[in-house]
């Protein structure tokens, strides 16, 4: 297997760690999304849709979602678990990784992208050419305020997100709380089970 990212950025850092606390190491190559590498013709040819990661198996197949390839390498790695021990957890977990995705981490995407010259005709991720759109700005701070409380209600009477332990769904949150900082925001003052996760998962992680 060989795994094309670039780690610092959020969905390649949700792969990342978890492939750290499952101790999985595979082939790696950089794809600097800030030199726009994504679009270079030869990993276009890799991954059409331009965006990271990319794991591309032995068989030749690519995953180029998180929670495919997560899906995926929790299979051929089954140790220290992240995806649920039961049918119930598997459900809830991947429940969370969706509603992360689209209430938090889209939020975030939504401040970055329709701002700054860096993004101009890139709104959207991947190849095609999406304008600006500011309006986005202020509606993606709401929407991420609006999901840090969520987090926080759901945190108020246990340690994780789902089950006894962490799983995909922390690290998914985990990853949102820093990519805030991104824009400038952070999980808010009156959020202190969240704080307090938050300090706890990042130990768990090694970050």
């Amino acid at each position: 297997m060989k795994l094309y990212t670039f780690e610092i950025a959020p969905n390649p850092r949700r792969l990342k760690l978890f492939m750290q606390y499952k101790g999985i190491a595979i082939e790696t190559e950089t794809i600097n999304i800030g030199e726009k590498e994504q679009f270079a013709e030869s990993y276009k040819a890799i991954n059409p849709s331009c965006t990271v990661p990319t794991l591309v198996l032995d068989d030749g197949s690519t995953l180029i979602d998180v929670i495919s390839a997560c899906l995926y390498l929790e299979s051929v790695y089954p140790d220290k678990p992240l995806l649920g021990s039961s049918p119930l957890e598997q459900a809830q977990i991947v429940g969370w990784d969706h509603k992360i995705f689209v209430e938090g981490l889209t939020a975030v995407a939504e401040m970055l992208r329709n701002r700054g010259e860096f993004f101009q005709g890139r709104g959207l991720p991947g190849g095609a050419e999406v304008e600006q759109i500011p309006a986005l700005i202020e509606r993606g701070q709401k929407r991420l305020q609006a999901f840090f409380q969520v987090l926080e209600a759901n945190l108020a009477e246990r340690d994780y997100l789902v089950g006894d332990g962490i799983s995909l769904a922390d690290i998914d949150a985990f990853v949102l709380c820093d990519f805030a900082g991104w824009v400038k925001e952070s999980i808010p003052e009156d959020c202190t089970q969240l704080q307090s996760w938050y300090q706890r998962v990042g130990k768990e992680l090694g970050e």
